[in-house]
């Protein structure tokens, strides 16, 4: 199910518009490691704060499967960075926080 999608990004007339990068994650309802990673991703952005620093896609692959082809995601649960048009990054079956954390460094305050 895809729950959150920022349809324009804000503007500012002195830096021109803002856009943050979405965090697509894509999930199975089915699946306890799904909801596991979810939760490790809600520590990450909840212990450093970043909440506002993505547009956080939830996508279940049971609703969307051509999301996920498009994406060539192949294994669940799967972390997908997009930063206008491109696919900066992706994460396969994170293992926990620290994994987390890491990889999503550069994006992190």
């Amino acid at each position: 199910m895809v729950s959150k999608e920022a349809d324009h990004a804000e503007h500012d007339s002195a830096v021109g518009p803002e856009r943050k990068a979405k965090l697509v994650f894509f999930c199975s309802e089915r699946s306890g490691r799904s909801r596991r990673v979810e939760g490790f991703l809600a520590q990450v952005l909840q212990r450093r704060q970043n909440h506002e620093t993505f547009d956080l896609v939830r996508v279940s692959v049971e609703r969307h499967p051509e999301l996920a082809a498009r994406f060539q995601v192949r294994e669940l649960p799967t972390v997908c960075i997009v930063e206008g048009q491109r696919l900066r990054k992706r994460i396969v079956a994170p293992r926990g926080c620290r994994q987390l954390e890491a990889e999503l460094a550069e994006w992190l305050r």
